[in-house]
């Protein structure tokens, strides 16, 4: 007799290994659909599923779980944040919830340069003007600035952190940083700790996102602290869109306050802020910081691996604790 597979609600479709580890491995129920499923669908396809796989376009509030079949044993998010659950919820239900730290940072510090890089160079007018048949003209007005010899702000110096500053340096720049805790000199690596991000901020010429989403970084981005960067400076986000005060970043966009801005995440994102797209200045990625072959791959087998340790009751990887 045939032993029966572990039922998994999928959220959304991943690399060809992950996805014929899931079919191999689980009875899966695939969303269908490019779209996100919206919270009640989600729970209709939990409905008597063994574990759940999300991301983080799906919201799992308290309502989610008050609502959520008793039959989930264990919940993967295919991502390293987690604001998108509420943790004291699930835990409250006794449901062990996984993430996907460590194998996406390289990736992640990549985009990060290339946001820097974009931002600085403004890649976006130059694209634009390409395709519109037209070239750079005579006037420079397609002048960016360098990183060489630039101060860049890491706000939230872990692994991204650390990985951005390694490449930061290779360019030329000064990598100073704002973390809850100091990093040993090693981890350091001549970096300038700065004890409050205020200070951070007052030197920073490039400025980079880096902290996990929390009510204590939520929109730490906004006019205040946009004031407290040198005129000119230049801003990305790698880490969560909660980060940033929307209308405050635009505002300074607009202005010339904040020179440039490159962002991969946005707060309620796949949905944004439509006063970025008009702005020449703003250079947008739609997410795609771990968007490699081999990330996606590595943060897929991971999630599963959680999956699979919870429901065997063996120790599982990197759950999350409250």
């Amino acid at each position: 007799m045939e032993s029966m597979k572990p039922i998994l609600a999928v959220a959304r479709h991943f690399t060809p290994e992950v996805n014929a580890r899931i079919d191999r491995d689980f009875e899966p129920r695939w969303n269908p659909n490019e779209q996100p499923w919206t919270q009640d669908e989600l729970l209709q396809a939990a409905d008597g599923a063994d574990a759940v796989l999300v991301s983080p376009v799906n919201k799992l509030d308290a309502r989610f779980f008050s609502l959520l079949s008793n039959s989930v044993k264990v919940i993967a998010t295919f991502s390293v944040g987690y604001d998108h659950i509420d943790l004291a919820a699930a835990h409250a239900r006794g449901i062990p919830v996984s993430h996907t730290p460590g194998v996406l940072t390289d990736a992640t510090a990549d985009v990060g340069m290339l946001l820097l890089l974009g931002a600085s160079r403004r890649a976006y007018e130059a694209q634009q003007r390409l395709r519109s048949g037209l070239w750079a003209s005579s006037k420079g007005d397609l002048l960016g600035w360098s990183l060489q010899g630039k101060v860049l702000g890491i706000y939230g110096m872990g692994r991204i952190g650390q990985a951005l500053a390694h490449r930061a340096r290779a360019f030329g720049m000064q990598v100073h940083y704002n973390n809850r805790s100091r990093l040993s000199p090693d981890e350091e690596q001549g970096a300038v700790f700065h004890e409050d991000a205020a200070s951070l901020l007052r030197v920073s010429q490039f400025l980079s996102l880096n902290a996990p989403a929390s009510q204590d970084t939520r929109h730490f981005l906004r006019t205040e602290n946009i004031d407290l960067l040198p005129a000119g400076a230049i801003v990305i986000n790698t880490a969560r869109g909660a980060l940033v005060n929307d209308d405050d970043l635009i505002t300074a966009l607009k202005s010339g306050r904040i020179a440039a801005a490159g962002l991969d995440v946005f707060e309620g994102e796949p949905k944004l802020n439509p006063g970025y797209l008009d702005l020449p200045n703003a250079f947008l990625l739609p997410h795609i910081g771990s968007a490699t072959v081999e990330t996606r791959t590595a943060m897929g087998m991971l999630a599963l691996d959680n999956i699979e340790a919870v429901l065997k009751g063996r120790p599982a990887p990197t759950l999350l604790r409250n």
